[in-house]
């Protein structure tokens, strides 16, 4: 059974931390009222002329530093990304260059917040086709550039960043004793895209609009569709919730959360947060979030690493993983 294993993970947030206290100053908002509602005590703010691409790529060479692998073993790049640089070509194809990759392939993926664990699934997908043997998943947004920041509804829970995981092709019994990736389930309902999307776009107004979300039934549905396509994920492994030693979500908001894990049986202790200091990176929150508990020591060989994630479309899916 071949299995795709995570040997690599890095990360980068650009430039200094922009608290609650400073973004008050520019917006109707307070520390107070920010951290009630979600937890988040700051962000990152990507600088004018910093890209996708430029968070990108500093992640991919920290993951590739991490793991030892060198641009020239490169098979496949998949970046998940809603902001990419340009409508076209694919801001993975700009990583490529920069990183010196002349081989294989590399494209974008679009999910929204969900976007690293369908870009997970689609490299693990290609690898246990035989189409790659060594991968690079990114995550990466700046999700500033289509902020309103006259809302101080959305404006305030988002940030910039991104994180990276490099796989390699390994071998398995083909069971929950395997190391590696584990499971894959991906789910999608268009029926409620008007909960969460951008107003605006290349083929209707040809300019990129603005976030627009409508946060009460975004958050009844995160925490349904979340505990479901855990409980599904863990099924697809032979695993329980009982056998989670990690679950690292989409860090979107601290009471979404909260709800999943109580939602599901498990404890808050084993949820690795960081909405707190990075808000809402849409699809750059979980290689982030991933790359700081493996780097702290939390994650360690062999123990289950559940990664989930919801966002516009709907999309939502979930990721197991043995480290």
């Amino acid at each position: 059974m071949i299995r795709s294993h995570i040997v690599g993970c890095g990360a980068y947030l650009p430039g200094d931390p922009v608290s609650n206290e400073a973004l008050a100053k520019r917006v109707d908002t307070s520390d107070e009222w920010i951290q009630q509602r979600t937890g988040i005590l700051q962000r990152h703010i990507a600088a004018d002329g910093e890209l996708t691409s430029h968070l990108a790529l500093k992640a991919a060479e920290r993951a590739m530093a991490h793991a030892g692998v060198k641009a020239s073993e490169l098979d496949l790049i998949v970046l998940a990304t809603a902001t990419p640089d340009e409508t076209f070509p694919a801001t993975a194809t700009r990583v490529q260059a920069e990183l010196g990759m002349t081989r294989g392939a590399a494209f974008d993926v679009q999910a929204v917040c969900s976007g690293f664990v369908y870009g997970l699934s689609v490299a693990d997908s290609m690898m246990k086709s035989g189409m790659a043997g060594t991968a690079l998943v990114i995550g990466a947004e700046t999700f500033s550039r289509i902020l309103d920041w006259t809302d101080r509804t959305t404006c305030v829970l988002f940030g910039d960043g991104a994180g990276a995981v490099v796989l390699k092709v390994g071998q398995g019994k083909g069971d929950a004793t395997d190391r590696g990736i584990l499971a894959n389930v991906l789910h999608s309902d268009g029926r409620h895209h008007d909960l969460l999307y951008v107003d605006g776009g290349p083929s209707s107004t040809q300019k990129t609009g603005f976030l627009r979300m409508q946060g009460k039934e975004v958050f009844k549905h995160a925490v349904t569709n979340l505990a479901a396509v855990v409980d599904e994920s863990l099924g697809a492994a032979g695993l329980t919730s009982a056998d989670v030693d990690w679950i690292v979500p989409h860090q979107a908001n601290k009471r979404i959360l909260d709800g999943t894990a109580r939602k599901l049986g498990i404890s808050p202790e084993k949820v690795v947060v960081t909405v707190d200091k990075h808000a809402n990176t849409s699809a750059a929150s979980i290689p982030l979030a991933l790359n700081e508990a493996v780097q702290d020591g939390r994650v360690k060989p062999g123990q289950i690493v559940l990664m989930e994630a919801m966002g516009g479309g709907l999309t939502w899916g979930a990721s197991v993983v043995r480290w």
